[in-house]
């Protein structure tokens, strides 16, 4: 079995913020026990309403922002730790590419000085072949090479965001976190961008971690999808087998929802989303959807469900096997072997 480029196991990130006039301080719960992994050439897709922890978690996972405990592991090196040259090869081998392509990139620099400061920090290349390097690396995201000594408010939305692919490509990374890259951008230039990735992954073999609020573009992009709820992964499993039939009542509700897919991947009308998410200040006990599931019992209010294998794919529910689309008892019990 080959191991994972990046694996994340029982991640947490809570953060304490000020006392206000009440005096007293308060955590907010942003991640809550998650575990992902993702492997050489694939695509996760992490989706889910905002304020779920997506953003967050991609931080975590490029060691922007230091988790409160978990561990997080490059080829199966711990990284919590990292220092010195261990911790640059880290930064050289996980990129990230932010949402915003006319806040990513500074409007003092040109695209040649964005682009080389990675190729000079990690000494890939020597100084005289610098210029030609990024020549190359704006071919391969589509611009040209007279695009090297523009400045960002010279180009458009898509420019800038192929810039800043072409930024992370530049120190050859084995991941690039995509933080919804083309949400910024318009419908027209969002297909360029996602098949500019697509093509890269085919040529070198990069993994993707790909935030997204699109379900129909992540369902066409993605090997695998995790469903985050209030910083909990509540469903995980490859692109396939997800589009057969959901099981947690989040994710149909969340697919149905979107005006592209409009029904549930089992084929019904699920259930429209009540209500607006809990506060990460004070999550609900038990199951954390519960407060917006039309299906809660006293249990789901009582036990915390724990992320279980299920019909192939990673579930968060007490009830799981229930949303099973025409499955025999037989054909439920072997479903979870």
């Amino acid at each position: 079995m080959n191991m994972p480029v990046l694996s994340a196991t029982g991640l947490v990130k809570e953060y304490n913020i000020g006392s206000g006039w009440s005096g007293q301080r308060r955590t907010v719960y942003a991640l809550s026990g998650v575990n992902l992994s993702v492997d050489a050439g694939e695509t996760l897709s992490i989706v889910g309403e905002s304020g779920c922890g997506k953003s967050t978690l991609a931080r975590c996972l490029t060691s922007l922002v230091a988790p409160t405990a978990g561990d997080i592991r490059l080829d199966g090196a711990a990284t919590g730790e990292l220092r010195g040259r261990d911790a640059q090869r880290f930064r050289r081998a996980v990129q990230i590419v932010f949402q915003d392509p006319y806040a990513s990139l500074n409007p003092r620099r040109t695209v040649g000085q964005s682009i080389g400061d990675g190729l000079r920090l990690h000494n890939i290349c020597p100084r005289a072949e610098r210029r030609d390097r990024i020549g190359d690396l704006l071919i391969k995201v589509g611009l040209s090479p007279d695009h090297i000594d523009r400045y960002p408010h010279e180009l458009s939305g898509g420019q800038r965001q192929r810039v800043a692919i072409a930024r992370a490509l530049a120190v050859e990374p084995r991941l690039i976190v995509c933080d919804e890259p083309v949400s910024a951008l318009d419908v027209s230039v969002q297909a360029q961008i996602i098949n500019l990735l697509n093509d890269l992954q085919a040529s070198l073999g990069v993994a993707y971690i790909f935030i997204s609020h699109n379900l129909s573009l992540v369902r066409h992009i993605s090997n695998r999808i995790a469903v985050m709820y209030l910083g909990q992964v509540v469903e995980m499993g490859d692109t396939h087998t997800l589009d057969a039939a959901l099981l947690h009542p989040y994710s149909r509700a969340l697919f149905s929802a979107s005006p592209e897919i409009g029904r549930d991947r089992n084929g019904a009308r699920a259930e429209p989303l009540s209500g607006d998410v809990p506060s990460p200040l004070a999550p609900p006990s038990g199951c954390r959807f519960r407060t917006r599931c039309p299906f809660a019992t006293e249990r789901c209010a009582a036990e915390p469900p724990q992320l279980r294998r299920v019909a192939g794919r990673e579930v968060r529910c007490h009830y799981a096997e229930s949303m099973l689309p025409s499955m025999t008892t037989n054909a439920r019990t072997a479903a979870n072997l």
